[in-house]
């Protein structure tokens, strides 16, 4: 994969926070007719996956979580692919075989999606230290996981080992404020993970996860000086679930006052309304990449509904155990 000059671009930047959104709708909407599975969204954090992931190269490595259909298609995933990995079609990027849970994408560099809550965090040392000593390229490795993986014990492992071993890692804690159906307040004597990664003597720092720009330049710097230093950083990316736990869900746990507070906060109307203010969109060229963004999807559900299921004959090809 080839890193494309206008990536960092804001409209480059918006364009794909639609898309991830306009994909999350179809598979929830797939989901409630009952043609697909149900899902963890990412739905709201759209910000922080194109954020980071647009500020990456194309030799660096990405762990992920179960909300991983934004780094995926940030990272420029073919949504037709994803889409039949969801149906268990073969053209799936794993055939068919992981779901939308578990979707790897060699080519991309998108080295793992684990359902394993921080189950991503112990395996980004390894992946590093083979960045590290195989010294092949300037690759770093991404590792992003929620606020919920912060407080398991393989965390506080993870950073540690980093930190000893001075491994190329940007560690992206994305901060939804919940942790499946309880929140943070619940687990959580702090507001902001980065303190605790700051104990690790990482390099750490908050930013508004709701903010596209903001995230954007913070990863940015953070990788430029993972290059430079080869050491560990921590970037925490404050933003918000919009959405249930995994759908169906209907956030009946929610606060409703809290739930209206962070919708007035859509990072896709938040980056919307600053570009038109500047000048620097208009409102027929939001209406183009409206109608840009619903045709890849249509095109998508297309292909993935037209793609086979995977014969009985490979029913147990692709296994390690």
């Amino acid at each position: 994969m080839t890193q494309q000059p206008d990536r960092a671009s804001p409209l480059a930047m918006l364009e794909t926070m639609m898309l991830i959104r306009a994909y999350e709708e179809t598979i929830v909407a797939m989901s409630e007719a009952g043609t697909g599975p149900g899902s963890c969204t990412s739905v709201g954090q759209e910000a922080s996956a194109v954020g980071v992931v647009h500020a990456l190269g194309a030799h660096d490595r990405i762990l992920t979580n179960h909300r991983s259909a934004g780094h995926l298609l940030a990272r420029g995933a073919d949504p037709g692919r994803m889409l039949a990995e969801v149906l268990g079609r073969r053209d799936g990027y794993c055939k068919g075989k992981s779901g939308h849970l578990h979707i790897s994408a060699k080519a991309l560099g998108v080295i793992l999606t684990s359902t394993i809550v921080g189950g991503e965090l112990s395996l980004a040392t390894g992946v590093a230290l083979s960045q590290k000593m195989l010294a092949e390229d300037d690759g770093i490795v991404v590792c992003f996981f929620g606020d919920g993986a912060a407080c398991e014990g393989v965390f506080h492992e993870s950073l540690n080992l980093a930190t000893v071993w001075e491994l190329p890692i940007l560690y992206v804690c994305e901060n939804n404020q919940w942790q499946a159906f309880v929140h943070r307040r619940e687990t959580m004597p702090v507001d902001e993970v980065r303190h605790w990664a700051a104990a690790h003597a990482i390099d750490s720092r908050s930013v508004d996860g709701n903010d596209v720009e903001a995230v954007h330049a913070a990863a940015r710097e953070a990788v430029g000086r993972i290059r430079e230093t080869g050491k560990p950083m921590f970037l925490e990316t404050l933003t918000y679930r919009l959405r249930g736990h995994f759908e169906p869900d209907d956030q009946s746990y929610v606060d409703p006052a809290e739930l209206a507070a962070w919708q007035a906060r859509d990072p896709i109307a938040l980056l919307q309304r600053r570009l038109l203010a500047r000048d620097e969109l208009t409102a027929a060229q939001l209406r183009t990449i409206e109608r840009n963004v619903r045709a890849r999807l249509d095109d998508a559900t297309l292909f993935a509904e037209a793609s086979p299921f995977p014969d009985i004959s490979e029913l147990i090809t692709d296994i390690y155990a």
